[in-house]
């Protein structure tokens, strides 16, 4: 089975949540129109930015469904969702739904409670989800950071070649740009490999990569789409002007609490996304003030993501 590779950037949306900490459907309209608006070409939703760990299956297929509502008419615009990795029985109903749904595809992680003992293990779990949505593309989201299980994923890909007919690729979250390499190269190219590090995009630009998935692609997408086309004009100087001022827009992510701080960001932009649930601690008032003094100092302005003019 042969799917298209996905190109470009791929936003990794923010859940919305009102003041009460419940989703708030009625924000993924504008949120598709924003992303539309400045050259994203999909979105992965319910994954490590959209709190899918925090959310309930319920919460999960609302999301699903709200954002298949507002995309499912535009082709160029592909939205995969984010099953979870702790309990394979909910990743297959939530898979399921995502079928019915109409999004493009799946993705999954390892189990990070009780691990693969090996890759085959790991291979078996895909394929256990897999195998019940044959219709649409099955991605695995390699992030080990946060899972702690850090097979390289060539194994992965030798182990599920021939047995997953619609395993599509992976969304790498990593830094083993040797494994990255290969995964690329194997059997050809068969794999669409889904860059996930925003801040060393242009290293992974120099390996070949053509899609990548990533959180702050959510209100700077001018900058990547600037840094992409600086590097395919052979520009490595703006290229790497630009990657620098990715990197000094994430490291405000670091100082101001982590991933939170992207909720900040899409208030400047001009989409209020709430915040983040617990176990996560939100930004102050004070807090923000400082924060958008020290988005002044980079020019974020300059470069962040426009909502379209209604």
């Amino acid at each position: 089975m042969k799917y298209k590779h996905l190109e470009g950037l791929i936003a990794a949306p923010f859940t919305p949540m009102d003041k009460d900490g419940n989703i708030n459907l009625s924000v993924i309209p504008d949120y598709y129109k924003l992303l539309k608006h400045n050259g994203v070409t999909g979105a992965f939703i319910c994954g490590s930015t959209g709190e899918g760990a925090s959310l309930s299956m319920d919460e999960k297929k609302a999301v699903a469904g709200a954002w298949a509502e507002c995309t499912n008419h535009d082709s160029d615009f592909t939205v995969m969702m984010f099953l979870g990795g702790t309990s394979i029985k909910d990743c297959i109903e939530l898979a399921l739904h995502a079928q019915r749904s109409g999004l493009f595809a799946v993705s999954f992680t390892a189990p990070f409670y009780f691990k693969p003992a090996d890759i085959e293990s790991l291979a078996n779990c895909c394929k256990a989800i897999a195998d019940e949505v044959p219709e649409i593309p099955f991605y695995y989201y390699h992030i080990p950071v946060l899972t702690g299980v850090g097979f390289p994923m060539i194994n992965l890909l030798k182990s599920v070649y021939e047995k997953i007919p619609n395993f599509a690729g992976i969304k790498y979250t990593n830094e083993d740009f040797m494994d990255f390499l290969s995964c690329l190269h194997f059997k050809d190219g068969k794999y669409n490999m889904l860059w996930g590090r925003d801040e060393n995009m242009l290293s992974a630009l120099a390996l070949g990569v053509k899609g990548s998935v990533g959180s702050t692609f959510n209100y700077a997408a001018p900058l990547y789409n600037d840094l992409i086309n600086a590097f395919n004009s052979n520009n490595l100087q703006k290229a790497q002007t630009l990657q620098q001022l990715s990197i000094d827009m994430i490291s405000l992510l670091g100082k101001y609490g982590g991933m939170p701080t992207g909720n900040a960001y899409m208030k400047l932009v001009g989409l209020d996304c709430g915040e983040f649930r617990l176990p996560f601690k939100n930004m102050q008032m004070e807090q923000f003030d400082l924060f958008k003094k020290d988005t002044e100092e980079i020019n974020f302005n300059s470069f962040c993501s426009k909502k379209p003019i209604c």
